[in-house]
């Protein structure tokens, strides 16, 4: 039997016949029409739309029952429509038409536009009232978010929103508090744009981690970092070393942490705080010596020493390649061996090439005397006995030097004391040497040049005014190149300390009134460094400093929006830099916007590639180096892909300061890279070695190519450029360092302030005893080869010529034969039918069978020893192997740095070894006396 279809009701082609009863006076009608059109608006809506303003009117009726069904129908009109401020107006008057539950493309667009619309009000510090319907499908969001488990969602629209109330609730609701309270940290540091706000979810976050049952105070003691409240901090690390060996374990890391990240001031404040409340004891003297660095930098001294792994071979090579005289590539040799051997102690090459060194003269030997600091840096104890040959001498009793050699020296001072803190005993007595040395030095700018950089390096962040006054003084004798240094300094020692106080005026005033570019640039860099970190605080400053008919002046102001937000991705920032790039007349200024992007982006350095690749292509030559170099900064250590597809084509640009800047980026990008894992490396580092010793290449090329060797090799190839620490917060003297080593454009001595953002890769474990038990590892799943040290250079030999066997005819053979037969039937003797074993011709006859060797298989996963060299990239394969005897007493640590062990086994002997720093400067490892013996000399 056949089945009968039952026809469907035909649909609908047109909605006019409904749109027509719209007309009608009925209020009834009028809503029958309404509700037909609701269900067919997604179908008819642009026959509907040329009655929106009907509908719209009647939305808008007080008198008309069925509104809101009005006000629903025209909203959907204007989403088709794409009009979606008109949209969210009609479907905020929707009422219960309009349900956040409903998961459809329409409610999903209202929503994310009322959602932009409630942020932009309550962001754009107006004093706006918020309309209480968008504010009730807000909170309707937030109860579907909590509903739905997307509790990460709603912290966001809360962070964006400026609702801290929903911050708050969403983490209290979360499952996991602990961990919505890491992840808010890390996104109201990196996210959150505006200080003020930032600094309120801060206190926010401070209470909530109180509130929990187990205290994490490694989390807190940064939050109140960032706050800036030393004494809270003091009280928790007095508490946790007055209770169990686990809580002081606790409260070394905590120190550990906090010296890491590099803010003297703070330091200084918590270590006085501790000292003035807490009673002596051996665990307080530890933690003590944690906090004034003095440890961390014999920890390090003594690992950079021992894991020295740079190539003699590498600096051989350099020498050779600038034999000639040329006093540029001679200054740049310098300045790469004291990068390959920062912080090591290890300068055997410029003791064993003594004649070399002394043809560096004038302001070569300044940096050359310089760059000393630069391999010792840190060396603290041993800096006066160090540099002693070549310093300013008091009374004059040695014998004169050359003020060259004194003001380098004066320089090296402050770079080996290097934001090493202006309180501790040879910090201090450091600094009143360099102040001694600078009311002594007359009228000689080059003494003074050296020791203005020395005191503001040593003095870095401490907001002394006695040295501000010093420094000022020696800014208005208005003598160019002492003046120059004078801005650095000041800028250095006021560094963070905000746009609005007169130290700004004066310099300000003083930068317009003198008529020398090194001072005007020195003024303006000094103020850049002033406004570190202070975000919108400093945006008065900038905008007066952007603003003024004086290149120099713009210069300085482009750095103060990059030291103002660094690492902030401020977009009101990325904007600025990016119109100057294209719009300033000067080529300084846009090369300066250009490089800029690199400090404000430097978190996020995937993006900085793709933001600049246009510029790269600029006609612009300055705007090209910038380029390069933001890329170069942003991406140091990370190997990104994009950053070298985009940088390798520029080591064929026709100008040469490009490829200069283009080897620098590609020397930082590349950094602590293996073979192994980049078989890319290889390539780029015998290109580099090729312009090194290529005669035909131009002097600023090769400047770039030796320079960029130097980076690779920095630290014994132990340490990587990097403007963050391992916890996250962004280090100051790092940007410092790199924004003033990127005025060794105008000024060469100014290329060793790399070293401050030189940060050793390390894994160090500690016991309760701050020694290193040889029994801790942690387990690597990669391939030893993944991420092992560079293979060293071997030293070509002289190949010797050998003579070769000459071909034999036949019919020579033959005839020789046939002689041979005859004098030996003459002789009487027989001729030996085959020759002997031992002959070329025997050899070639029998042949040798060389039997292959057998490849060992590598491992695919191996320990990583204590201490040991761990890269940025490496620290994702690792994990702590919890069953060993000693495990990180914070265990969710991520494990790179300095981490306190806890012992397991407390009750068995222990193997470790203790810190030992380098004892005597540049002084190596002798090999031992042999042991006594009786010589017999044979007859």
């Amino acid at each position: 039997m056949l089945a009968v279809a039952t026809p469907l009701a035909p649909r609908a082609s047109t909605a006019s016949g409904i749109l027509a009863l719209l007309d009608e006076q009925d209020d009834i009608i009028r809503a029958h029409a309404l509700q037909k059109l609701h269900e067919v608006v997604d179908h008819f809506w642009a026959e509907i739309a040329d009655a929106v303003p009907l509908i719209e009117s009647l939305s808008e009726e007080a008198a008309f029952s069925h509104r809101e069904l009005a006000a629903s129908v025209a909203s959907k009109c204007f989403f088709h429509l794409e009009e979606y401020q008109d949209a969210l107006r009609l479907a905020l008057g929707a009422g219960k038409y309009f349900d956040v539950n409903v998961h459809s493309q329409y409610t999903e667009t209202i929503i994310a536009t009322c959602i932009d619309e409630y942020i932009a009000i309550r962001t754009n510090g107006e004093d706006k009232t918020v309309d209480p319907r968008m504010q009730a499908i807000v909170e309707q969001m937030f109860d579907r978010c909590y509903a739905s488990g997307t509790f990460k969602q709603a912290l966001g629209v809360a962070l964006e929103s400026r609702r801290l109330d929903k911050v708050e609730e969403s983490i209290r609701r979360s499952p996991d508090v602990s961990a919505s309270l890491a992840y808010c940290f890390e996104v109201s540091r990196t996210t959150v744009t505006n200080r003020d706000f930032r600094l309120q979810v801060l206190q926010v976050l401070v209470k909530l981690y109180q509130s929990l049952p187990a205290q994490e105070h490694t989390h807190i003691c940064q939050i109140l970092q960032l706050l800036d409240k030393h004494a809270e901090v003091a009280t928790i690390l007095q508490s946790l070393i007055a209770s169990t060996l686990d809580d002081t374990l606790i409260a070394y890391q905590v120190a550990f942490d906090l010296v890491e990240n590099e803010n003297q001031k703070f330091l200084n404040a918590v270590s006085a705080a501790l000292g003035a409340s807490a009673p002596a004891s051996p665990r307080l003297e530890k933690l003590q010596q944690i906090l004034q660095g003095d440890f961390s930098v014999d920890l390090l001294l003594d690992f950079l020493f021992r894991q020295n792994q740079s190539d003699p071979l590498v600096m051989k090579n350099i020498k050779t390649a600038v034999e000639n005289r040329n006093s540029v590539l001679h200054n740049s040799a310098v300045c790469a061996h004291a990068l390959m051997n920062c912080g090591t102690t290890v300068d055997t090459f410029l003791r064993e090439n003594l004649e070399w060194l002394g043809k560096a003269s004038n302001w070569a030997k300044f940096t050359a005397t310089a760059s000393i600091g630069v391999i010792h840096k840190g060396h603290v104890r041993e800096s006066m006995n160090l540099l002693a040959p070549y310093l300013p001498q008091a009374g004059g009793g040695a014998a004169p030097t050359s003020p060259y050699s004194e003001g380098g020296a004066l320089y090296a001072l402050g770079l080996i004391h290097a934001n090493q803190g202006s309180t501790s005993p040879s910090s201090a007595k450091t600094l009143e040497f360099l102040r001694t040395a600078l009311r002594n030095s007359g009228t000689d700018e080059t003494v003074q040049h050296g020791a203005c950089l020395g005191i503001g390096l040593s003095g870095m962040a401490s907001h002394n005014a006695e040295l501000y006054e010093e420094l000022k003084n020696i800014m208005f004798t208005d003598n160019a190149v002492a003046g120059e240094g004078a801005g650095y300094a000041i800028g250095l020692v006021h560094l963070g300390a905000g746009a609005d106080n007169e130290t700004v005026k004066e310099l300000l005033s003083y930068a317009h009134d003198t008529k020398h570019e090194k001072i005007i640039r020195g003024a303006v860099m000094g103020l850049a460094l002033m406004a570190y970190g202070r975000e919108e605080q400093a945006d008065g400053l900038i905008e007066q400093l952007i603003r003024d008919k004086d290149p120099i002046i713009r210069y300085g102001g482009i750095y103060a929006i990059a030291m103002a937000y660094v690492g902030t991705a401020n977009n009101t920032a990325v904007k600025r830099l990016l119109h100057i790039a294209v719009s300033d007349v000067s080529d300084d200024v846009r090369r300066a916007a250009v490089t800029c992007l690199g400090f404000v982006l430097f978190r996020t350095p995937a993006q900085v590639p793709k933001l600049v690749s246009l510029l790269a292509e600029s006609f612009n030559p300055h705007v090209r180096y910038g380029a390069c170099v933001a890329v170069g900064i942003a991406c140091a250590g990370t190997f990104k892909n994009e950053a070298i597809q985009l940088l390798e084509p520029m080591l064929d640009d026709a100008v040469d300061y490009v490829r200069q800047g283009a080897l620098f980026a590609l020397a930082m990008v590349i950094m602590q890279e293996s073979e192994g894992r980049h078989p890319k490396v290889k390539e780029i580092t015998e290109k580099i070695r090729k312009l090194t010793a290529d005669k035909h290449v131009t002097t600023m090329t090769k400047m770039g190519a030796i320079l960029a060797q130097g980076i690779l090799d920095a630290g014994g190839r132990n340490v990587v450029i990097s403007m963050q620490s391992h916890t996250g917060f962004t280090k100051m003297s790092a940007v410092v360092g790199l924004a003033l080593w990127s005025q060794h454009w105008f000024w060469y001595p100014m290329s060793h302030f790399l070293e401050l953002a030189l940060q050793p890769t390390v894994l160090i474990g500690l016991n309760h005893d701050l020694k290193l038990p040889t029994g801790f590892s942690v387990e690597c799943a990669t391939k030893p080869s993944v991420f092992a040290y560079p293979k060293r250079l071997e030293e070509k030999k002289e190949e010797k010529k050998e003579l070769v066997a000459t071909a034999v005819l036949s019919t020579t053979a033959k005839a020789k034969a046939r002689l041979a037969k005859q004098e030996a039937d003459h002789k009487g003797d027989q001729v030996p039918t085959n020759p002997p074993a031992d002959t070329p011709a025997a050899t070639a006859a029998t042949g040798s069978q060389v039997v292959p060797e057998e490849k060992v298989k590598e491992p695919s996963s191996f320990k990583v020893k204590n201490p040991s060299r761990v890269t940025l990239a490496q620290v994702s394969h690792l994990s702590f192997d919890l069953s060993q005897r000693y495990v990180p007493v914070v265990p969710t640590r991520r494990p790179a740095g300095i981490i306190l062990l806890k012992d397991r086994q407390p009750n068995e002997k222990e193997s470790v070894v203790a810190v030992q720093a380098p004892s005597q400067a540049g002084a190596e490892e002798e090999a031992e006396a042999p042991e006594p013996f009786e010589y017999e000399p044979t007859p």
